[in-house]
Formats: structure tokens, sequence, C-alpha cells
């Protein structure tokens, strides 16, 4: 038997409310799917206080609509579409609405330059390289700063070891964490494990501005922004708001990847923020083995297109399982003296070399 929609509904309309009311008369229902015998719905509250409050009901409607027949497995997630009431003591929220910006695009106080580190697709290892950059960077004596603007799956306190959330002692101004001598934050510090950000637009939009702009960066040389994949609101925001430096496209050389790629880079020339280079990454796979050399995703079609393009060429950087060991456990392996580090060392060296660095 296969449960229908207005099977869901009539199951959660028994799910009874504080101060009366039910899940569905209440209009609190949304993106109700069923695949097969799995139903998915969320619970969308008008208030994050709210949302804590029936917070509880969340495994009574599971339940409600795991007990109709054909249904196997739920999954329902609790989420809020407005703004919380203002706290009667200090304390920070992550995800609002941006606030109005006149005069164009904005310096960020006492930092020199910014760096945007993109793709046009997932996968390619953007956040490897942007965290390991950064470290490298850092250990030829800059000032550096890791900005995670991947606000839907931030990875970069995994990659960089870091756990402790962030401190706001007045509720406005974020404390930073430092790692292998970088200045970092992630809104994944800022949430519990596996927990998932479902916001729209412009709450994504509001907590890239919050990241960037209360966040107590100190004095840097430069500012990383590791950005999500795609040609989406983050890209379009930073662009818009914030002067940068420029950019960098990562891509692995296969087809597929460097199609994406070349859309990254004309939105960059869309919105005026100048391309400082390109990446190749996973170039070539040497076998801890053995040692011998494998060119899985094809090799060159990276510095192909930016000599096509008269963009600059930054390198190539090896598909190792000491570089994904490295990131899994918390230090960079540019963080130490394996022989894998030395090619994000050239990297950084060639950035300081070119003045962008």
């Amino acid at each position: 038997m296969t449960v229908s929609r207005d099977d869901v509904m009539a199951a959660l309309a028994g799910i009874r409310l504080p101060g009366g009311g039910d899940l569905v008369s209440r209009d609190m229902v949304r993106a109700v799917t069923i695949e097969e015998s799995t139903v998915r719905f969320v619970i969308e509250a008008a208030t994050p206080d709210e949302a804590r409050l029936i917070a509880p009901l969340q495994a009574q409607a599971e339940s409600a609509v795991r007990a109709l027949a054909g249904v196997s497995m739920v999954h329902a997630v609790t989420t809020a579409h407005g703004p919380a009431a203002k706290p009667a003591a200090p304390s920070l929220k992550i995800g609002q609405h941006p606030s109005p910006q006149q005069g164009g695009p904005q310096k960020l106080a006492g930092i020199d330059r910014i760096i945007a580190i993109g793709s046009g697709k997932g996968g390619v290892g953007k956040s490897t390289v942007s965290s390991n950059l950064a470290v490298a960077l850092a250990r030829q004596g800059r000032r550096v700063g890791l900005l995670d603007a991947d606000i839907y799956g931030p990875s970069q306190p995994r990659m960089m070891g870091v756990s402790r959330r962030p401190g706001s002692p007045d509720g406005k101004i974020i404390e930073p964490v430092v790692a292998h001598g970088v200045t970092m934050m992630s809104l994944g510090l800022m949430l519990k494990d596996n927990e998932a950000v479902i916001w729209r637009g412009p709450m994504i939009m509001g907590a890239l501005q919050q990241l960037l702009t209360q966040v107590a960066w100190g004095e840097l040389d430069i500012l990383l922004i590791d950005l999500p994949p795609g040609t989406g609101d983050i890209q379009l925001t930073l662009c818009q708001r914030t002067q940068l430096t420029g950019a960098i496209v990562v891509s692995t050389p296969q087809d597929v990847a460097l199609l994406d790629a070349r859309k990254a880079l004309d939105m960059f020339l869309k919105l005026k923020t100048p391309v400082l280079g390109l990446i190749e990454n996973m170039s070539t796979f040497c076998c801890p083995n053995c040692g011998h050399e494998t060119q899985i995703f094809g090799h060159g079609g990276v510095k192909a297109d930016a000599e096509r393009l008269d963009l600059p060429f930054l390198g190539e950087l090896p598909l190792t399982l000491a570089v994904r060991q490295a990131g899994d456990s918390g230090t960079p392996i540019a963080a130490t003296d394996a022989p894998e580090a030395e090619a994000y060392a050239r990297l950084a060296y060639r950035l300081i070399a070119g003045g962008m660095a």
C-alpha cells in the first residue's frame, strides 16, 4: 500500500500544540515528500523561540506518520521562519536578513587583502586547497584568516581540527578561533554535529554578512574565503558587498569539472572581480605503495584553459592519500613536514612573490 500526502497530513493533524490547534490547522507543515516508503517533511514555526518550544513534538509527529501503513522511514526537521525575539542577555544569533548597505563594496577594517577561493562544482577539493593554502601562507610569515563561507556544508572545522564554539561576550562581536597559526571562522562552529542549515536565501546572505563584519578578525595580511560550489547567493553577495582583491578558481582536469569552472570564471568576470589565477587540483595520483603516478582525472586541462583565457596558472596539486587523511584528522598536510606539503608551500610562495598575499 502506498501512503499519500493526505494520509500524512491527517496523521499530523493529530499532533496538538501548546496553546491550542495542531500542526496542520496552524499551517506549520512544509515540504512533504514521499519516496516509496520514506516520508520527509518540515515543521516550520514562526520564530526560533516557538521552534524550541515545539521541538519535543517532532518525535511524536514522526511516530504518528511512521504508524501509517506503507511507511517504513520518516525524516522530520523543525525550523523557524522569522527572526528571534531580542534576548534579554547577550546571545549571538547567526542567520538573519542582511542589513542595508550604501556605497558599493566595502573594505574590512584591518585586513589588507581578501581572496575568494571558488569552484564551479563540488568535489574538486576547493576546501582542502583553502585550508592548506591558509596554513602554508601562515608558515611563511603571513597573518592569515580563513572564512568558511559554505553555509550549507561547512567543512573547515573538521579540516582545521577545531570544535570549540566561538565566544561572543556582548552578543554582537564574534571571537574567532585560531588553529595552525590561522585565524578562522565557520558557521559549522556555531552548530551541533550533523545539524542541517535550512534557511532561505536572505538568511544565508545575512549570515555571510555577520561572519564578515561581526567577527573580530584583527590585523590580517590576507583573508581567504572558502566559497561554496556554484554561482549562487553567497558569491553574488560577497562580490557586491565586499572589496575583494580577487578570486582563485580551483578545478580538476577533466572536462566535466572544467565546464563548471568556466561558469565560475564567467561569474567573477560579470561581477567585476579580478581572477588571480587557476589551480589544477588532483592533477596526478601517486600510489602510496609503489610510487607510480597516474593521471586519474586527466592532466593539463586547467593549465590549457588558463593559457586560452590569458589568466595566471598557479600550479598543480597532487591527489594523495596523505592529504585526505590529514584533512580528516584535523591537521592539514601543509602544517606538517610531509613531502606532500611542498606543493602547497610552492603555491603560497608564488602568491607572496606575485604580491597577491
